[in-house]
Formats: structure tokens, C-alpha cells, sequence
């Protein structure tokens, strides 16, 4: 079996991109995972627009991983102040627990230091997936203390099944290099 070939994505990607994300949180696919969120919202976690504007950002990039022709994994970098902010983090449910995530991670990190040089990743989380959490935070992230409300009434990010979600801010710092 090939190994994991990273990339960055293109515009003939994003609706891979999108299959993958929906895939791996929403409806019955994602159950053969453990990043599901099928039991607290329905309907699109992301779309072909959010997608290609993380692909056409000046100050963002979409990286995948992909396994021979198989696309894997998927992370979206973008800068945010001084650091970076890592989002729409994905992978396939069938290659869950296979390592694939953790060397997106990693990838994304040495990516996030050789653009920006950035000191941090920040991401954010649906409090309630407490299991989503503990995994980021065995990878060096931690809680700031920062949470964000839920996009509730946008469907663009789904119909939520509660009417308590909230988002967690995670921090964890980078590889960078000290000094300017």
C-alpha cells in the first residue's frame, strides 16, 4: 500500500472536498466513524462555496491527504492574527484510527510555520463532543477558555438537533521557531 501524499487542493477538488467533509459528520456514512455529528444536527455541514473560498483565499489553504488515488483527509489552514486557525478537518470514516488525522495535523502544523511562521493553531469545537475533544487535546491542543455561539438559524452548517451547542476554542502551539 502507497503512503500519504499531501497536497494542496485545487478548484477541481472542492467537490470531492465536500463529499469527504459530509461524509465524515453528517448522516449515516459518518456513523462508521467517530467524528459524527448526526446526533446533533441534520442536513450540510459545508458546501461547494465555503470550500472554494477556503481554495481561493489569499491567506488560506485547503490541504489534502490522499492514498494512491483515495482522498483520505482534508484540513483547511488559514492565517488568523498572529496565528493560524485550523478548520474543516476531515477524514474518511473508513480510514479513521488509521493515523491518517494525526499526519494531517502534523502536516498542517509545518505548513502554518513555513507560510506564516505561526507561533499557534486555533480551532474551534462543538462543546458537546467531548470525545472530539479529548482527542485534540491528547495532540497538544488545549481550552482558552473562549467558546463562540452556535450559527444557529444558518443552515449553511446544518439544522442543529439541540438548542444548546457552542463552540470550545483549542489552542495548541506550533513548531515555530523563537524570534522574528
Amino acid at each position: 500500500m502507497t503512503d500519504l501524499v499531501f497536497r494542496e487542493a485545487t478548484a477541481a477538488d472542492v467537490a470531492a472536498v465536500v463529499a469527504l467533509v459530509e461524509s465524515a459528520y453528517r448522516g449515516e456514512s459518518s456513523r462508521g466513524g467517530w467524528t459524527t455529528e448526526a446526533d446533533l444536527l441534520e442536513g450540510q455541514r459545508t458546501d461547494a462555496a465555503g470550500i472554494g473560498a477556503v481554495v481561493d483565499g489569499a491567506d488560506s489553504v485547503l490541504l489534502l491527504a490522499e492514498r494512491g488515488e483515495d482522498l483520505l483527509g482534508c484540513c483547511e489552514l488559514r492565517r488568523a492574527g498572529e496565528g493560524g486557525y485550523f478548520g474543516t478537518f476531515a477524514v474518511s470514516p473508513a480510514a479513521q484510527g488509521g493515523g491518517v488525522g494525526r499526519r494531517l495535523l502534523a502536516h498542517a502544523d509545518a505548513e502554518a510555520v513555513r507560510r506564516w511562521r505561526a507561533p499557534f493553531l486555533e480551532m474551534t469545537v462543538i462543546a458537546q463532543r467531548g470525545d472530539l475533544i479529548a482527542w485534540y487535546e491528547r495532540l497538544g491542543f488545549a481550552r482558552t477558555g473562549d467558546r463562540k455561539p452556535f450559527p444557529y438559524g444558518d443552515e449553511r452548517f446544518g439544522r442543529p438537533l439541540r438548542d444548546d451547542l457552542e463552540f470550545v476554542v483549542l489552542r495548541r502551539p506550533t513548531a515555530a521557531p523563537a524570534g522574528p
